[in-house]
């Protein structure tokens, strides 16, 4: 398994060792031994999956609020997205500032995106799946958004003339200059 630091703190790209024949490939997309070895200890507790049908389908930047925070594990089953964390934790010196990695069926990259981050996807391709684990079960009461085309973030969305395809949960989210966010960088705090 690679693991490849991303300028977020905490935000990782990971790319699991696929093994292939004229069958197909093999590969073993978590491994909690093979994590704790790298120094990250997560127990995943819930699995979501997502198709999306059209080119340009926004999801997020969502987060889920303390007590019920997640972090996430983000692949892609068929297709290709482009997947976003922005860093939300008050004191943190990347505040406000975003990363983003394409993740495909081809690359087999995941993005891991920490507790204290929003996270949101844009499909690339038609018919693209998007697959994740949570360390947390979705809680409605502590769901979440920030803007995505919020001009103080910036997230270039790689989703070319094609019109944003919008759940109303994003389009009323509020942008980052009204927002309190719940957490804190422990980092920073200490």
């Amino acid at each position: 398994m690679q693991i490849e630091q991303t300028k977020l703190s905490g935000v990782l790209v990971l790319k699991p060792k696929r093994f292939g024949d004229v069958r197909g490939f093999f590969c073993e997309s978590w491994s909690a031994a093979r994590m704790a070895e790298a120094g990250l200890h997560y127990e995943f507790v819930q699995d979501n999956h997502f198709l999306s049908e059209a080119v340009g389908t926004m999801r997020g930047l969502h987060f889920q609020a303390p007590p019920h925070a997640q972090a996430k594990l983000v692949r892609c089953g068929r297709g290709r997205l482009f997947d976003v964390a922005v860093d939300i934790r008050k004191g943190s010196p990347t505040y406000g500032q975003w990363t983003g990695v394409e993740l495909s069926y081809e690359n087999g990259k995941q993005l891991l995106v920490p507790r204290g981050f929003l996270h949101g996807f844009a499909t690339l391709e038609p018919d693209t799946e998007i697959i994740y684990k949570c360390d947390g079960t979705y809680s409605p009461e502590c769901d979440g958004a920030v803007r995505f085309d919020d001009p103080d973030i910036g997230v270039e969305w790689k989703i070319g003339s094609n019109k944003a395809i919008l759940s109303k949960k994003d389009t009323a989210a509020p942008y980052l200059c009204n927002f309190d966010s719940p957490f804190v960088d422990e980092e920073s705090s200490t």
